[in-house]
């Protein structure tokens, strides 16, 4: 790998880190790209060819994410949890969750309790699949997925 090529993976690493710690407040592309020394138009192509989605997307299931975890350690409402994950909108946290789960924010939370076992093992349980039931999407790090054996 190029020296070129680590530096811009370093500084999209930066900028996805960002995002992480951001998750909840209002972000735009321009404020991202320019953590990662970026124009905006190659900061979104960039990252979708590092990270295999766009920058938009991966922020919503961050946002998706931190849902769920409310949603199934708390008695918090919807609309509550909804604004506290960064979403300005219920129709759009509640769609873009069914996108990205397969159910609606009320539906998963009567189906899934609060849950007792290693953090590690929490986190791979309760990654977001993708809603079709088509398996595993593709992570964000690029790992292969298992083959199926015969």
């Amino acid at each position: 790998m190029s020296r070129d090529v680590e530096d811009l993976n370093r500084r999209l690493l930066r900028a996805r880190d960002a995002m992480d710690r951001a998750y909840a407040e209002p972000l735009d592309v321009r404020a991202v790209a320019a953590v990662a020394y970026i124009s905006e138009a190659h900061f979104i192509r960039t990252f979708r060819a590092v990270f295999g989605e766009t920058p938009h997307r991966y922020l919503q299931r961050r946002r998706v994410e931190r849902s769920m975890f409310l949603l199934r350690e708390t008695d918090r409402s919807v609309t509550d949890i909804c604004l506290d994950v960064g979403f300005t909108s219920l129709g759009t946290f509640s769609r873009t969750f069914r996108e990205i789960v397969g159910e609606t924010p009320s539906g998963y939370r009567a189906g899934h309790g609060p849950i007792v076992a290693p953090h590690c093992v929490q986190l791979a349980a309760m990654r977001p699949r993708d809603a079709a039931g088509m398996g595993m999407q593709s992570s964000s790090f690029g790992e292969a997925t298992s083959a199926a054996v015969p």
